[in-house]
């Protein structure tokens, strides 16, 4: 007991030298956030979740990386040539990338080689690893005997491709494509996940999980900025566990933490006007920073013709399906119910912050009772006659705007009963198509609008595929294979625009809004980025 309470006291004043505020650290800066939910694993191969990814990110690099337009950039890889055919891929390394080296894990201080990138990317296919990134390299031959993955000499790498896939590249910028030293990996094993040795701008200082997890700079970082000063600014990153968002929020305010992501429906009145901007009371304490994040939110609708649940029902419709998707006013609901912080999806399944999202496009989705109603009636239900009531299914996050639905497309005589569910049996009534209706969300994992394109390919039918409507359409399937053929990114932005139409025309979803990352900064944070996928940035970071 007394040996327990002696571990504590020190780990106490540990953290408190990790404190955020310069006045207790003189000289070193450190930046500070809450993580509510947690951190599973420092392990870049299980960084599934955004809590996962943003530390991962903060300790490995990948062989490219996004920038803020979401453009790839060289990372460990400083260049790199797609050949003639669009399926080789041919990376050359940097000479100055290092491990990280820490006495405390005995490792020493070494240069990458082509040799870890192709173990980083097997261990990743290991199946007895169970990575949920093994996905990534589906488009990978694997057949051949160094499964895709050439090692051509010390810093050069070939990956080979089964057929051109021109989304690769933002595969590659995935955290689960972070490089690990093998020597590292085969000594800690399972326990790599809290002994992370990679080569990012900050490197591994001690984890005591659920109560705090702490980086310090990576003096030996490869990159530097634009003056020639070696990166990160920061002397290290402190992450707490609190649970209690109200207690996330008042340290914010109070300076304990230099930034918060996201709004929650217990302060959003507080912080934000009607318009989605700052109220004035707080702009000497915080700013808010927004940018389109690229993700979806929309109700789904099942409209597969061998389903059960939609014998003679009249949502095998495309009429009825249109009458839904024009009868809700949008902008209203992102206003009343989410203050304006994220964006009405008035152009398409395809998000801002995507080059394929035409904000001029007009693909029958603006608001329009009367039209709602003459579709209705062209379907043969005048004022909603005939439609059984439709359940929709959601969990508890999610009711008022499922409500806001019931209520508005009631106006049209049809009537909507919403379901409640716990996320696990909602996630499963959707993925095994018992689900009529659904809310849904979908955040990309690379910047390409083929992600969200490939929910309505007839070949990703779920539960093995993310086509949980069961949508099936030659003209759209031949359109996603001429995409994924051609290399010129603005014919393919052409093709995707044809696609999203197609896929609203006969409406098996319905998008309600395109979320908006939104961070609440303090003050005497400095050149802190926010990028559309939400990742958490921290090399030109600084603080006063």
């Amino acid at each position: 007991m007394r040996l327990r309470f002696f571990y504590v006291f020190i780990l106490f004043l540990t953290l408190l030298s990790c404190s955020s505020t310069d006045e207790e650290l003189g000289s070193k800066t450190v930046f500070t956030y809450n993580e509510s939910n947690g951190i599973s694993s420092l392990d870049p191969a299980f960084a599934r979740n955004l809590e996962n990814m943003w530390a991962v990110n903060q300790l490995f690099d990948g062989l490219v990386m996004l920038n803020e337009s979401l453009e790839i950039a060289p990372s460990i890889a400083q260049t790199w040539e797609i050949g003639a055919d669009a399926k080789t891929y041919t990376f050359h390394l940097r000479p100055d990338v290092y491990f990280h080296s820490d006495e405390a894990f005995e490792v020493s201080k070494r240069p990458v080689n082509a040799e870890d990138i192709a173990f980083s990317f097997n261990r990743l296919l290991d199946p007895t690893l169970a990575s949920p990134g093994k996905w990534i390299f589906d488009a990978v031959d694997q057949s051949r005997s160094d499964n895709g993955f050439e090692v051509l000499n010390d810093s050069t790498l070939c990956i080979h491709l089964k057929s051109p896939f021109p989304a690769f590249l933002g595969l590659l910028s995935t955290q689960y494509a972070a490089i690990v030293p093998k020597e590292v990996v085969e000594q800690y094993g399972a326990d790599f996940r809290s002994h992370p040795i990679g080569t990012g701008p900050f490197k591994m200082a001690f984890w005591m999980e659920d109560v705090a997890l702490v980086f310090h700079k990576n003096e030996n970082y490869w990159e530097q900025d634009e003056a020639g000063v070696q990166l990160p600014y920061l002397d290290a990153v402190k992450i707490e566990f609190v649970r209690d968002m109200s207690a996330e929020y008042l340290g914010l305010l109070q300076g304990k933490y230099d930034f918060m992501s996201g709004l929650h429906s217990a302060y959003k009145d507080e912080l934000l006007l009607s318009n989605g901007e700052l109220r004035a009371s707080f702009e000497n304490k915080i700013r808010l920073q927004k940018r389109p994040f690229i993700k979806t939110d929309y109700i789904g609708i099942l409209v597969d013709d061998s389903a059960a649940i939609l014998e003679n029902h009249p949502l095998r419709n495309p009429l009825v399906r249109r009458a839904l998707n024009v009868g809700f006013d949008r902008n209203s609901m992102v206003r009343y119910l989410r203050n304006n912080s994220v964006y009405a999806a008035g152009h398409g399944f395809i998000p801002q912050g995507l080059p394929a999202y035409d904000e001029t496009a007009d693909y029958g989705v603006t608001f329009d009772q009367e039209l709602a109603l003459d579709l209705l009636r062209e379907a043969g239900y005048p004022n909603g006659e005939g439609i059984p009531p439709i359940p929709l299914s959601t969990t508890s996050d999610y009711v008022d705007l499922c409500e806001f639905l019931q209520f508005q497309w009631g106006q049209l005589g049809i009537k909507i009963e919403v379901d409640v569910l716990a996320s696990a049996s909602h996630r499963e009534k959707v993925s095994k198509s018992q689900a009529l209706m659904f809310r849904k969300s979908w955040l990309a994992d690379y910047p390409d609008a083929e992600n969200f394109l490939m929910l309505f390919n007839s070949s990703n039918f779920c539960p093995n595929g993310p086509n949980y409507t069961h949508y099936s359409n030659e003209a759209f399937d031949s359109l996603y294979t001429e995409a994924s053929l051609s290399t010129l990114p603005e014919q393919r932005q052409q093709i995707y625009r044809r696609m999203d139409s197609l896929v609203m025309a006969e409406s098996p979803v319905i998008p309600l809004f395109y979320d908006q990352v939104s961070h609440f900064v303090r003050e005497e944070v400095k050149a802190f980025e926010t990028n559309g996928v939400n990742m958490l940035d921290l090399r030109k970071t600084r603080k006063k």
